[in-house]
This record gives structure tokens, C-alpha cells and sequence, in this order.
């Protein structure tokens, strides 16, 4: 290791190029770093100095990054992490801890997990704060990035779609939190209620139906689609809205079905005239993880949320 050189090198400009790859726009760098944009142009030209790269080209659609920038950006997130986690202290004592802690979680997450865990990180860290921010198709690469530190997302175990546990993405881990399964609502004087109660419920009147569907991570077809598709069959999917109480509403107001996790549909049956059903078929459970990445894994922050939440969650189920 060439010592000499690298005390000759700003750390700092490490902080600025990974906001610059992250954004690819001066002005949005800026923004997240609090500097104006013409001290943020000289830091790029220093690091252009420093690097002997230009780094960046600029295009009509923001900056562009090199081959070498975007070699340095696989580079960078654990680079930085590992010079984060020189200045913590050897332990971490949640009492006095000022943290800041990130999640990216699935919109369902918020009512069925949220509540099992928060109260007691709170309650053990008074002086942490939680940012949340809800999952897209942009957080594995997040998470990835170090620009948020666990995720929360449900796992289907159809390969084609995303989550699938054995293919994350690079560097990333995750735990199961706990397992679900699909079910479906209708309102409480739906017609569909006639045939159930003759033992009319089959998958060929659950395909007859019309269906409204929660359009997740900007995608219409869940694993459930994917999993009839293998059968020959299809939904008839009338509605598509982006949120699971939107749905629920919905549902409640029309002779929509909805499918969704059971867990949900526990709180959504306690505001909205529904019926719940279940599944007239075979599917194979779903499951709620906590992703992270792999370089977090001896941070002591980190270990004491992840042991936090699993607990919590685990208790949370077993008093249920």
C-alpha cells in the first residue's frame, strides 16, 4: 500500500464522487451535499486531477460516467463503508446511540411490521432516528449502493419475479421474517357469497371474476399471475391502483376481488365491509424478508437492529 500517495488524497472527494455517481447531475449533488454547485465543479476537477480520469461527460440528460467511474462505482460503497465504520466506536450502546437508520420497505410492511418492532427499537434507542421509504424496483440497488441500510420486501418464490431468495443481487443477504399466504376479499353481500356456500368455489369462478390488483414495484402481474400464466390461465384484472388500502376500498365498493397476503387482510377486514375467502386453488406461500448488505455484517449498529427486528417480529407472531 502506497501510503505516501494516499495521505495526499482528500477523503472527502471519495464522499463527493459517490454522490456525483449516485445522482449524475451537479445540481442534485449539490443539493444532497449542501455545497453550492461551483465548489462542487472544483471538487470534480480535483478529483479529475486526482484520478487522471474525466470521470464524467456531460449530455444532454445530466453527467455521464466514464468506464473508470463506473469501475470505481462497484468499488466505492464498501470503500466507504469500511471508512465509516473506523470512526464508530468498538461497541454500540443503543441508549446513547444518535444514529440514523434507512429503510425501503413494501407498503404492506407498514401495517403488519412496522408495530412489531418499532416500539421496542424506540423504546431500547430513544435518540436514533428511522427514515422509511417505500420499496421500488430501485432499492436492491440501494441497498447495494449503502444509500439505505435494510430493506423489507416480500419474497415470491416464482422465478419470475424479483425477489426470488435464491438469486438477490450481489452482496446482499436477508432473513426471513415470517411466512404468509394469499387470500382474497369481496364485500360482505358480494354474489360470489352464494356459490361459496354451496361449495361452488373453484378456480374456474375465481378466473370468471373481475379482479383488482395492487400495482407493485411498477409491476401488474404478481407471482400469482406468473404461477397461472405456467397453467394457461388469466386473470381478468379490472383495476390496477398503486396502494393495498386503495384496493380494499375498492373491493368493498364493487364486485371486485382482491387478492393479497392474509396479514393485510386482517387489518383491512377491521375498516371496510368485507368478507374474506380463501384461495380456491394451490399456491405456494410468500414470505416477508430483511435484506442488508453483506459488508454491514460486523457493524454493531446493524447487528443490534437485525437482532432487534427478527426478535420482535418473532414474538409478535407467536402472541398472535
Amino acid at each position: 500500500m502506497n501510503l505516501d500517495k494516499l495521505a495526499r488524497i482528500d477523503l472527502n472527494l471519495l464522499v463527493i464522487l459517490q454522490v456525483l455517481i449516485e445522482e449524475q447531475s451537479v445540481t442534485r449533488a449539490a443539493y444532497r451535499l449542501n455545497l453550492s454547485q461551483s465548489a462542487l465543479s472544483k471538487s470534480l476537477n480535483r478529483l479529475r486531477e486526482t484520478l487522471d480520469d474525466p470521470l464524467f461527460q456531460r449530455t444532454s440528460h445530466g453527467l455521464k460516467p466514464t468506464a473508470h467511474a463506473m469501475a470505481l462505482a462497484k468499488l466505492l460503497p464498501n470503500t466507504l463503508q469500511g471508512l465509516y465504520q473506523l470512526t464508530l466506536p468498538p461497541v454500540f450502546d443503543p441508549a446513547i446511540s444518535h444514529r440514523k437508520f434507512t429503510f425501503s420497505m413494501v407498503e404492506s410492511a407498514y401495517e403488519t411490521l412496522i408495530p412489531s418492532f418499532i416500539g421496542s427499537l424506540l423504546q431500547q434507542a430513544p435518540d436514533i432516528k428511522l427514515d422509511t421509504y417505500l420499496w421500488t424496483g430501485q432499492s436492491f440497488h440501494d441497498l447495494q449502493q449503502g444509500q439505505i441500510d435494510f430493506g423489507i420486501a416480500g419474497r415470491d418464490l416464482h422465478p419470475q419475479v424479483g425477489l426470488d431468495h435464491n438469486k438477490l443481487p450481489e452482496g446482499l443477504v436477508q432473513h426471513t421474517l415470517y411466512e404468509d399466504k394469499q387470500v382474497c376479499l369481496v364485500r360482505n353481500d358480494h354474489p360470489i357469497l352464494q356459490a361459496v356456500k354451496q361449495q361452488d368455489w373453484t378456480l374456474e369462478r375465481y378466473l370468471e371474476m373481475a379482479h383488482v390488483q395492487v400495482r407493485c414495484e411498477g409491476k401488474e402481474w404478481w407471482a400469482l399471475d406468473y404461477h397461472l400464466a405456467d397453467r394457461g390461465h388469466h386473470r381478468n384484472i379490472s383495476a390496477t391502483v398503486p396502494d393495498f388500502y386503495g384496493a380494499a376500498s375498492v373491493c368493498a365498493h364493487t364486485d371486485l376481488i382482491f387478492t393479497l397476503p392474509s396479514s393485510f387482510a386482517n387489518h383491512a377486514l377491521k375498516l371496510y365491509p368485507l368478507t374474506q375467502l380463501i384461495l380456491p386453488f394451490e399456491f405456494l406461500p410468500m414470505a416477508y424478508v430483511l435484506l442488508w448488505h453483506e459488508r454491514n455484517n460486523q457493524d454493531k449498529g446493524h447487528q443490534w437492529m437485525r437482532e432487534t427486528i427478527c426478535l420482535s417480529v418473532e414474538k409478535a407472531i407467536e402472541g398472535n
